[in-house]
């Protein structure tokens, strides 16, 4: 983040985005969190629950690579942020945000946080930090997300996110050889922000920089 002239608004740069909570922060991946990535989409444990079974090694740095190429993407439709402890630089979890061509849409998704980090109950923050910078400074109007049917957590952390329930995809991907059911929640841009804390709230204010080819949705 930026301070502005003559208080003029802060801003944030959408090729390098950075958002920082109470517990935690999010910043765009680096060349150097490669294996933390590879360790968590190699792992069955920790992707059990994705929407894609766990990748090779050779698989993860593919999708690594094009996470750090998304950074350049004018305009840029693609996040996947590390997550790490406020004043550190190392990885713990990663969490995505993708920009739909549809409407004024934007998906949380790919949340994973390593079990053994002090931020493994992290989930709610990294959801919330997200949601605020997708209604902020792109620009979004409704932010939605979902997970499988069975997950014992995420319907707890959905809510903590501020997401509300919608529906229930039957057998929407197939992984570890069977068929998914997926639960959806969203939210929108006027109640979401009612409920923000001052954290969220400086990040629903913040703007992009000149960059401005890289927003998505206009105000």
């Amino acid at each position: 983040m930026r301070a502005g002239d003559g208080g003029s608004p802060l801003t944030i740069d959408l090729r390098n985005v950075e958002l920082v909570g109470a517990r935690l922060r999010l910043r765009d991946l680096r060349a150097g969190d490669l294996g933390v990535y590879q360790r968590i989409f190699t792992d069955p444990h920790l992707t059990r629950y994705m929407g894609t079974d766990s990748m090779g090694v050779r698989a993860a740095a593919t999708s690594f690579d094009a996470a750090l190429r998304s950074r350049g993407e004018s305009p840029r439709r693609r996040y996947t942020l590390a997550i790490t402890a406020p004043g550190e630089d190392a990885m713990v979890g990663t969490i995505g945000l993708l920009v739909e061509d549809f409407g004024s849409n934007a998906m949380i998704g790919g949340l994973v946080v390593v079990p053994e980090g002090a931020l493994r109950a992290g989930g709610i923050e990294a959801g919330r930090l997200l949601a605020a910078f997708a209604f902020g400074p792109l620009g979004i109007h409704r932010v939605w997300a979902g997970h499988r049917h069975d997950h014992p957590v995420m319907d707890t952390v959905m809510s903590g996110v501020g997401l509300t329930p919608e529906a229930r995809l039957r057998q929407l991907y197939r992984t570890q050889g069977r068929w998914r059911d997926v639960c959806t929640y969203a939210a929108l841009r006027p109640e979401w922000a009612a409920t923000a804390t001052p954290a969220e709230r400086r990040i629903l204010t913040l703007r992009p920089t000149a960059a401005k080819e890289h927003v998505i949705v206009g105000r």
